[in-house]
């Protein structure tokens, strides 16, 4: 398995489009775990040249020695290893208390994949082949999350976000949420009370590294209101003109 051969997603293109790391993650220590020398030399140089500080494990062992003697700041973890699998490494991390975030790389794009991905542990998932300015955002969101964002349900209010079971409720009524729609969920909900702006949902949602001219997110914040803030609701979603929009906890009228 390679990285897109796609001109337009190769390291040259993400270089001249990708914009460098704030100064804070500059030097975040990153272990890569990946068995395809291709794969590895190509993630671990890109990044390197972003910045981070990177070391490589090639296979589940290996990688379970190290990540366990703590000190990164993240792990890029290949699901299909040697030794012992990724889903392996990362349980066997997570009993351990080993609580950094874990971006799982692999070819098996299917849903019950992914979501096996994340039940394990990982926070993040990424399917192969992948775009290098996408893994770079993907890094960077990661490591933008507070120290510990590890909580499986998210409660604001009578409004409740389970992220294991990838399931939404407010009150007793189930609220079925499309991917995109329960990632911004996630996301106004750790952002409760606070005003997030459109550019920031298009970068940490959406994992733009730039801002297009685009309805995009007020087009999904209104699919999402019109799920959460049902008739005879107190509405939760607020737009706060010229700027963006804030999730509230429900106060009676």
């Amino acid at each position: 398995m390679k990285v897109s051969p796609n001109p337009a997603m190769s390291i040259d293109t993400a270089l001249q489009d990708s914009s460098v790391p704030p100064k804070a993650m500059r030097g975040a220590r990153i272990l890569v775990v990946e068995d395809d020398p291709a794969i590895a030399a190509e993630v671990t140089d890109e990044l390197k040249l972003q910045g981070y500080e990177v070391e490589h494990a090639g296979d589940g062992g290996t990688a379970l020695e190290q990540a366990g003697k703590g000190g990164y700041d993240l792990l890029i973890m290949d699901r299909l290893l040697p030794v012992l699998d990724g889903l392996s490494v990362i349980e066997q991390l997570r009993a351990a208390q080993v609580r950094g975030p874990v971006l799982v790389l692999s070819a098996l794009s299917g849903v019950d994949d992914r979501v096996s991905g994340l039940k394990s542990g990982g926070d993040d998932y990424l399917t192969k082949p992948f775009a290098v300015a996408e893994l770079l955002a993907r890094v960077e969101a990661l490591l933008r999350r507070p120290a510990d964002t590890r909580e499986t349900v998210l409660a604001l209010g009578d409004l409740v976000l389970d992220l294991i079971d990838r399931e939404a409720r407010r009150g007793a009524r189930p609220v079925e949420l499309l991917p995109r729609e329960f990632k911004l969920l996630e996301y106004l909900m750790r952002h409760a009370g606070q005003v997030v702006t459109r550019a920031m949902l298009l970068e940490d949602v959406w994992h733009y590294s730039f801002v297009p001219e685009t309805n995009l997110v007020d087009v999904h914040i209104g699919k999402l209101r019109r799920k959460i803030d049902m008739p005879g609701d107190v509405p939760m979603i607020d737009s706060v003109r010229g700027i963006g929009f804030v999730l509230r906890a429900a106060e009676p009228s």
